[in-house]
């Protein structure tokens, strides 16, 4: 029954509830690391290293001064559905933004790192912002990315079964939240949805809602149906 209501195990459901403390603890400037590891209900110290990538993508020092020390590596390029923006962290493809505006773009990733030293891509990144622009323009290339999932428990429970749709099929919030095993958590997959923040590579542009209808899409409705009809055609 906690499993339907919520769509997480009750440890999971703890365990992100405790990730979500630990992030609004170290937002505290006069608590220290460890408070913050024992307010957020962790045990011990160790208990939470052991878990602190998972639970916030980087050390808690660096989470607290919004990233400091962490290198981003972003480059911004053009595509047909407007400007395209792609960062990568050392884990991994970290966002995939699109837009009309460039520049609001390079704002978007600088509120998402604040503190982070964010550096230009080389040609070597070149080579990866191609490699998704050429997945955005002709999908039956297929993308393979190696990624840095940020985000709760059940969004990224979400994210993996949208990864799972396969190209040119599309399913509903409805039956997201079923194969989830969480059928009353349809409100909660449409809210990871919207919380993606790599386009394409976590495609949440192919849930609809249960009458086949596009519905809401961070980057634009039309964007979502070129992708589809794209898909689609492929």
């Amino acid at each position: 029954m906690f499993k339907a209501a919520t769509g997480l195990t009750p440890k999971q459901y703890a365990s992100a509830h405790r990730a979500a403390r630990i992030r609004a603890e170290l937002s505290h400037p006069g608590t220290s690391v460890t408070a913050a590891i024992y307010g957020a209900g962790f045990n011990s110290s160790g208990r939470f290293y052991e878990n602190a990538d998972e639970a916030l993508g980087m050390k808690p020092t660096e989470f607290r001064s919004g990233g400091a020390n962490t290198e981003i590596r972003f480059a911004i390029g053009e595509c047909s559905l407007g400007s395209i923006l792609v960062a990568r962290s050392e884990r991994g493809v970290c966002a995939i933004l699109l837009g009309d505006d460039p520049d609001a773009l390079a704002r978007d990733i600088q509120d998402r790192f604040p503190q982070a030293r964010l550096i230009g891509g080389d040609a070597a990144f070149e080579d990866l912002i191609a490699k998704v622009v050429g997945f955005v323009e002709a999908p039956a290339l297929g993308l393979d990315l190696p990624l840095d999932l940020r985000g709760t428990a059940f969004q990224q429970r979400v994210w993996r079964a949208l990864q799972e749709i396969p190209a040119g099929k599309t399913a509903s919030y409805t039956q997201i939240a079923e194969r989830l095993g969480a059928p009353k958590a349809i409100r909660a997959v449409a809210q990871a949805c919207a919380a993606n923040a790599l386009a394409v590579a976590i495609p949440c542009h192919r849930v609809v809602r249960t009458d086949g209808a596009l519905s809401g899409y961070r980057w634009g409705v039309e964007r979502k149906r070129a992708l589809l009809d794209r898909e689609t055609a492929a």
